[in-house]
């Protein structure tokens, strides 16, 4: 398949990978795909090189899947592949436009989505955590034993990054999160209303710290936050006089 014995050591270790399988159906599935064949053979005639820019190249899901997998055995360097999507898609809106407007978007866009941080999770000696942000936040009981069950059942991680993925809520690409829209048409499915819940977590938080403070982590403009704080009868002005009572 790869038109011989594979001198890349990305290669080489990919195979091994593949060989390590605990479900080696799903593998052989997999492989019987045209797209896939033409892919491998390619990569082993080094037609296509073993690298980002290489796979870059190459159009389609199947790109993606093998470069997760290289990437999820370090085989590839890591990269976020959304925010590179992301990247690409700034790149384009705002190709023409002029640079007093161009550069602040740019930015604002830059600043904002290259530093948010990942969500993973950790389930050491010490207790389960939840990365929601730059540190590790403790998940006390009885959630915490809630959160291990969904751990030990996660769908999906057979055919990537198997049961030791950092990802509270894996995708079928291996050591990647679901994407947020399966997130969002599964509570859509559940009939939650996403749009009344984000209203609601953030009227909680402009009660808890000032506006400003929570319009700077999320992203929101003031002008939206101190409206939410508004509605829940929150005026800025209050803070100043507000007082903490022992229960």
């Amino acid at each position: 398949m790869l038109g011989g014995e594979p001198t890349d050591p990305a290669l080489v270790g990919l195979i091994d990978a593949l060989c390590d399988s605990d479900r080696p159906e799903s593998i052989t599935v997999w492989k019987r795909s045209a797209t896939v064949h033409t892919l491998l053979r390619e990569l082993g005639e080094e037609t296509i090189p073993v690298t980002r820019e290489g796979l870059d190249t190459v159009p389609g899901k199947t790109r993606e899947h093998l470069r997760a997998l290289l990437q999820h055995h370090r085989l590839l360097p890591q990269r976020d592949v959304y925010l590179r999507r992301f990247e690409q898609w700034i790149t384009a809106k705002l190709d023409g436009l002029p640079d007093e407007v161009r550069q602040p978007v740019q930015h604002f866009a830059t600043w904002h989505h290259a530093t948010f941080p990942t969500n993973i999770f950790d389930d050491g000696d010490t207790g389960t955590s939840i990365s929601l942000g730059a540190h590790l936040t403790d998940v006390s009981e009885p959630f915490a034993s809630r959160v291990r069950v969904h751990l030990a059942a996660r769908p999906d991680l057979r055919t990537g990054a198997g049961p030791e993925s950092s990802w509270l809520f894996s995708s079928t690409l291996a050591d990647r999160h679901l994407h947020p829209n399966s997130v969002m048409d599964r509570l859509r499915d559940l009939g939650i209303n996403l749009l009344g819940a984000r209203h609601r977590a953030i009227g909680e938080l402009v009660l808890g710290c000032p506006p400003s403070l929570v319009a700077e982590i999320l992203g929101y403009s003031t002008q939206v936050a101190f409206l939410h704080a508004s509605k829940a009868a929150e005026p800025s002005a209050g803070y100043a006089g507000r007082s903490v009572r022992s229960p």
